[in-house]
């Protein structure tokens, strides 16, 4: 008698479905982020370090800024502090760096801006230079402007320790010494190029989100749907644009964004440098104060109003990063209080009374005097 044939749980088929469809057919169309290399993994970390660094709290950071050019300054003028390497005019930071401050703030400020603006600007070079390149160009004018001003107030309200000498340069020349009102152009540079570095890092926040939306956009667009990504009101074309110059400059701009980290955290050390060793506290104080004038005038006033040229940075043809909602100080809520029949606090056990409030006391004893009278009825009764 021939066997019959063995029934495979494997072979077993519902009517109507087809259980043989593999599982990478079985799953969604919808793309999904790929896993990060170490590669990748190593760069978050390093960026994530410099944002903590360069985004620090910038209102407390000009709080910090004229505090201690009073505080440090003052106590400066009266207390001579120990000498170290940056009290030398000649050292290396400052002959190298400070004195070419603005052309190093520049050279940091100047690739990032143009890279990440014409990116987001979905590679529109007109938008670019006018709604963004034009923030350095009043940077510099406002930086051009302090500096000659300060070196005409020194040259006009000074004098020479000799007479006979009555311009800077000519007592200069003759190996003398000019006494003025020499307002601070390094606390100024110093100062006014970390706010400007900070300001135009903005861009690199979120970033990283124009990749998940280039990857949902186009999934969007490909499977015909509709659309609520940020990208949505981008042609075809600035898309195309925006993804192919994204992928290119990406590497760059986290680059450039580490080495203005550097060059930001390296003017404060220097303007530690300053407040110690060099200038009068009032000379380093209004230069300061200037500085941060000329950058709340431009990037908290002007960028930031929408009818006026040039746009504050990171605003391009489309929004990409989500702004966290203000945060409110803690309140501890008012709890429900509880009093007794004569007004006074009940005790709480873990939040809870621990008998009943006054209504329910009232309640309570009133229920007992009712079972007290319809057990002394019932005793009556019996």
């Amino acid at each position: 008698m021939p066997a019959k044939p063995r029934n495979n749980f494997s072979n077993f088929q519902r009517g109507g479905v087809n259980d043989t469809i593999t599982r990478e057919t079985a799953k969604g169309t919808r793309p999904t982020a790929e896993a990060p290399s170490v590669y990748e993994v190593l760069t978050q970390v390093v960026l994530y370090g410099c944002k903590k660094i360069i985004f620090f709290d910038t209102n407390l950071k000009v709080g910090l800024y004229l505090a201690s050019l009073f505080l440090v300054s003052l106590i400066g003028d009266f207390v001579p502090f120990p000498r170290t390497y940056l009290s030398r005019s000649d050292n290396l930071f400052n002959v190298y760096f400070v004195k070419m401050g603005w052309a190093w703030t520049l050279a940091m400020t100047t690739p990032f801006l143009c890279l990440s603006s014409f990116v987001i600007c979905c590679g529109d070079r007109n938008r670019f230079i006018k709604h963004h390149l034009t923030r350095l160009f009043v940077a510099t004018a406002f930086w051009f402007f302090w500096t000659k001003l300060f070196n005409v107030i020194e040259s006009t309200y000074g004098r020479c320790n000799y007479k006979g000498y009555h311009t800077k340069v000519a007592c200069l020349k003759a190996g003398n010494f000019w006494n003025g009102f020499d307002i601070s152009g390094h606390a100024f540079i110093l100062i006014y190029s970390s706010l400007v570095l900070i300001e135009e890092a903005r861009p690199i926040i979120g970033w990283e989100n124009i990749k998940n939306y280039l990857r949902n956009e186009e999934y969007n667009r490909t499977a015909s749907n509709v659309s609520q990504l940020p990208l949505k009101n981008l042609s075809d074309l600035e898309f195309k644009n925006l993804k192919n110059l994204y992928e290119k400059y990406t590497p760059l701009i986290r680059l450039c964004f580490v080495g203005m980290t550097m060059l930001q955290l390296l003017w404060d050390v220097m303007l530690v440098g300053t407040m110690l060793y060099y200038h009068k506290m009032i000379e380093k104080f209004i230069s300061g104060a200037l500085a941060i004038l000329s950058w709340f005038f431009t990037y908290r006033y002007w960028y930031a109003n929408a009818n006026i040229l040039p746009d504050e940075p990171g605003k391009g043809l489309f929004s990409y990063q989500t702004t966290k909602p203000e945060t409110l100080p803690l309140k501890r809520k008012t709890s429900i209080v509880y009093k007794n029949t004569q007004g006074n606090p009940v005790p709480k056990f873990m939040g809870m009374p621990l008998y009943a409030a006054a209504g329910g006391q009232s309640s309570s004893s009133n229920g007992g005097n009712n079972k007290g009278n319809n057990g002394g009825e019932n005793n009556k009764m019996a």
